[in-house]
Parts: C-alpha cells; sequence; structure tokens
C-alpha cells in the first residue's frame, strides 16, 4: 500500500506531466476517504498548490476556492507557510492583470520567514518577480533571482525558473551567450524535474535567440512544434505565445500599451 508520502509524490508527477486535472482528481479521492486532521490538509494544500500552477498555464480558475478550503490549523508549521505562500503566488498572478504594489510587502515577509534554504530560494525568486512584473523596476530583481540559484540545489524547478530569469536579463543587456548558457541550463533543469509545460515554455526562449541569431527558419520551426505540443496538452498560455512568436511578436518583452 502507498503512503501518503508516495502519494503525494506521484500526484505532483502528474501535475508536473500537464495532467492537471488526473492529479487533482487522485487528491481528491484520497481528501475524501481521510478523516480531519493533518494528513487530510496535507492532501488539500497540494490539490490547491497544482490548482495554482495549473492556472498559469491553463486559465482553470478554482485555485482561490481550493485555497480557502484549506484546514489551516491542522498543518503544521512548514505547511502554513506553504499555505500562506500559495495564496502569494494566486495574488501575485491576479496582479499580473490588476496591478498590487503591496506584493512586494507579501514577498519580503516570505524572505523573512522562510524556515529553509529552498523555501527561502523561492521567497527571493517571488520578490524578484515582483520586481520585474508588478512594480517595474527590473533593476531590483536580479540579486534575488541570485540568491534563489543559490538556493536551488534540493529543487531544480527553482533552478529553472531562477536562471529563466537571469537569462532575461542577459538577453535586455545584449549578452545572448549568457542568456543561451543560462536558458540552455534552464531548459534541462526544468526537464530534469519532468515539469513538461516549464520545459516548452523554455523552448520558445531558445526561440527568441535563435531569431535574434537570424536563424529565422529555425526560430519558426521550433516555435511550431512548442504550439503544437502546447495545444495537446491543454496549456492555452505557452500556445497562445507560441503563435504570437510566429506572428514576430517577442515574449520577451512587454506588450503594447
Amino acid at each position: 500500500m502507498l503512503t501518503l508520502d508516495e502519494l503525494l509524490a506521484a500526484a505532483r508527477s502528474l501535475a508536473l506531466a500537464a495532467r492537471w486535472e488526473q492529479a487533482t482528481g487522485l487528491l481528491d479521492a484520497v481528501h475524501d476517504r481521510l478523516p480531519p486532521g493533518p494528513q487530510r490538509a496535507r492532501v488539500a494544500l497540494l490539490a490547491a498548490e497544482i490548482a495554482v500552477d495549473s492556472a498559469w498555464y491553463d486559465g482553470n480558475g478554482d485555485a482561490p476556492a481550493r485555497l480557502s478550503t484549506v484546514d489551516e490549523e491542522a498543518l503544521g508549521p512548514d505547511g502554513r507557510w506553504d499555505l500562506g505562500f500559495a495564496r502569494f503566488r494566486c495574488a501575485y498572478y491576479v496582479s499580473l492583470r490588476r496591478v498590487d504594489p503591496a506584493l512586494r510587502e507579501r514577498a519580503e515577509h516570505f524572505v523573512a520567514s522562510a524556515p529553509d534554504p529552498t523555501r527561502l530560494g523561492w521567497a527571493h525568486m517571488y520578490l524578484g518577480l515582483v520586481y520585474d512584473n508588478i512594480l517595474d523596476e527590473r533593476a531590483g530583481a536580479p540579486q534575488h533571482y541570485e540568491i534563489a540559484l543559490a538556493n536551488c540545489a534540493a529543487d531544480p524547478l527553482l533552478r529553472r525558473e531562477a536562471q529563466r530569469h537571469l537569462g532575461d536579463h542577459d538577453h535586455d543587456a545584449g549578452d545572448h551567450a549568457g542568456a543561451l548558457a543560462r536558458w540552455r541550463d534552464a531548459t534541462a533543469a526544468g526537464a530534469a524535474a519532468g515539469t513538461v509545460g516549464g520545459t516548452l515554455a523554455q523552448q520558445i526562449l531558445l526561440a527568441v535567440l535563435a531569431r535574434d541569431a537570424g536563424d529565422e527558419a529555425g526560430a519558426l520551426a521550433l516555435a511550431a512544434e512548442v504550439q503544437r505540443w502546447a495545444t495537446a496538452i491543454g496549456a492555452a498560455r505557452i500556445a497562445a505565445q507560441a503563435a504570437a512568436f510566429q506572428q514576430g511578436v517577442d515574449p520577451t518583452q512587454p506588450p503594447a500599451s
């Protein structure tokens, strides 16, 4: 019989493979069979975290509802930190459409309260994202990505995120060789962690560098394959980004006002 830890790991693997509905369906089935208490709360927390992640790719809107039903009191200290951070990440994604400057203070709270190096790395990662994408103070972001990178030893997904965004800053600075090295590393780290959607998102950035180098045919071919794969797994956001790239849109630049 599977232990709860093994079951949670299996659900995480399904979610990374873009099988979000299967992952949450599995967790919901287990949740309904458990009595109230710490185990049930852990299952609900992971289902909510997966909902936050999947919304980034497929637009699924049930993350707030799932986050609101997690039994916070039944979680341990680390679980409560994770729940708070998941709620913060959900608010961050909403703020990309409706800016909330207070997110910086919230991110700084998670930096100050992180209970271990990996969580500290993720808190700095999102503080950097707030500087980059919410406050539009891009000069303040890379130092936080560097701290995230320094704390990623136990989490290849954190490495992927840090290298992805540090590469973006290299690209903006005209250091295409540096961006290529970081984006290749991010692609490999994401693939090693099993994240299908994240690896596809990285391929678009490699297509950007192919276009920058004058290889338009290669860039378009890569983008077309990303669009095909993203459509197949239901990652509508990546599919739309790949389609726009083929029409000449640079995904590393902010949208026109």
